[in-house]
């Protein structure tokens, strides 16, 4: 790696790192990708037991843009509603949108694969592998790395794009800088990953076209579909408490927990004392921060700069979005390209969405976890979706906005407020039964007076 590019530099090769790096080389730029990682592809992936992810519209534009949306809807499975599990086995199902609007479950890994080698195959990504970043030299703007033999490098660009996660080493400098604001934030709550295998043909034990949730007020399991017939599942707790991470750390008590919180999926959790014994408990973090940019030459994006939790499945997607979006504005400069405007800029104006999806995000858990078991809550979104049936997107339900369009975060998320407003108010009143045409009316003017 040269000491000095005439190229853009983007730290971290996962997802956001990888596809903003294809973006760029799709326009004509010559790029150096850094990971401090070995190259994922040599070993190659094995899939089923990755994390899973939701894309959604956010998500597949950004790889339309890339030329990549045909390819990777070949390995996503699509989940077109809730399903609820009640402690007796009971099933109850909850519609994410319209019938052919789905969210769709993909594997991390898999599709880190494929955005690696899409970057490669521009012929303008220069992937340089073992490279950990040590942070940047605030008056040079030198960003340092340590290779595999433990000798320093360092090396400038006329932008630095840091991709790095959400233990961001660029992010560590700017801390050290006067006027960074920084906000970490851990929920009490951690998560353990289980897995369902497929049946002896590779069918799926359970319906595919759902994220199954299993709701129990303080605590929920959570399961997505994978393409060879498992389930990835997703085990949050708090870690204190009777039904908290603390008191199971024996497998027969948490098999004991498991009887009797979440009985209907233990005769399909086959490895579940392996799994459990294996897994570890990770945390859940959100992350914020302002500004995003160092003298107009670096820039945060994806977690480095906005790491959220994933009760709305839309921690990739609004990474991907921040690649989208930075790729509209750099083709509004036309040729000449403008590496300080173009972070400025973004850095300007991206947080505030940002810091509303982590908001929604945050509140999407005590959805999840709670409400979805809620009679009065299920009421709301029945009256949501009727709404939406009759006035189209003159009220569309604040999921279908994150998930289904490409409304700003911040936006979607004043309007969650108003239609939540107006909709608990209803349900409290008309708690059963199809609302008049004079009813949906009413509804209606107030969220166009108030929105």
């Amino acid at each position: 790696m040269n000491s000095q590019l005439n190229h853009p530099l983007v730290v971290g090769a996962g997802l956001v790192g990888s596809l903003w790096s294809t973006l760029l080389a799709q326009r004509g730029h010559e790029v150096t990708l850094v990971d401090r990682r070995p190259d994922m592809r040599a070993e190659g992936f094995r899939g089923g037991r990755s994390i899973n992810l939701a894309m959604s519209t956010r998500g597949w534009r950004a790889l339309r843009m890339a030329g990549l949306e045909e390819e990777v809807r070949k390995h996503a499975l699509p989940m077109r509603g809730r399903m609820m599990h009640d402690r007796a086995g009971n099933l109850t199902s909850q519609p994410y949108g319209k019938s052919d609007e789905a969210i769709y479950s993909v594997s991390r890994g898999g599709l880190n694969l494929l955005l690696l080698n899409a970057a490669e195959a521009t012929g303008k990504v220069n992937l340089v592998f073992d490279h950990k970043c040590n942070g940047f030299d605030k008056r040079s703007l030198e960003v340092s790395f340590t290779n595999e033999a433990g000798d320093r490098v360092k090396t400038k660009a006329p932008a630095v794009f840091g991709a790095d996660g959400a233990y961001s080493a660029l992010r560590s400098t700017m801390l050290r800088t006067p006027r960074f604001n920084y906000e970490q934030s851990y929920l009490n709550y951690g998560y353990k990953e289980l897995h369902i295998p497929s049946n002896a043909d590779g069918s799926h034990r359970i319906d595919p076209e759902a994220l199954h949730i299993w709701p129990r007020g303080q605590f929920m399991m959570i399961a997505l579909p994978n393409p060879d017939g498992s389930f990835t599942c997703t085990l949050f707790m708090p870690y204190a408490g009777e039904s908290g991470f603390d008191s199971l750390v024996e497998v027969a008590d948490a098999q004991v927990f498991f009887e009797q919180e979440f009985a209907d999926s233990l005769e399909h959790l086959l490895e579940f004392e392996e799994d459990w014994t294996s897994n570890p408990v990770s945390p859940l973090v959100t992350i914020r921060c302002n500004p995003w940019e160092y003298k107009q030459n670096i820039l945060l994006m994806g977690d480095a700069s906005h790491a959220i939790v994933p009760f709305y499945g839309q921690g990739m997607n609004s990474g991907f979005e921040d690649c989208s979006l930075l790729a509209d504005a750099l083709d509004a400069q036309g040729e000449k390209v403008d590496w300080a405007r173009l972070i400025a800029g973004f850095s300007e104006s991206r947080p505030k969405d940002a810091n509303a999806i982590a908001d929604l995000a945050l509140k999407n858990f005590v959805e999840m976890r709670d409400r979805v078991a809620d009679p009065m809550f299920l009421r709301q979104k029945e009256v949501a979706a009727i709404m939406h049936k009759t006035f189209g997107d003159e009220f569309l339900p604040v999921y279908s906005q994150v998930s289904f369009s490409n409304t700003p975060y911040h936006k979607a998320l004043s309007n969650g407020e108003v239609q939540e407003a107006i909709l608990s108010a209803f349900a409290k009143t008309r708690p059963e039964g199809i609302p008049s045409s004079d009813e949906l009316k009413m509804l209606a003017d107030q969220y166009k007076a108030r929105r």
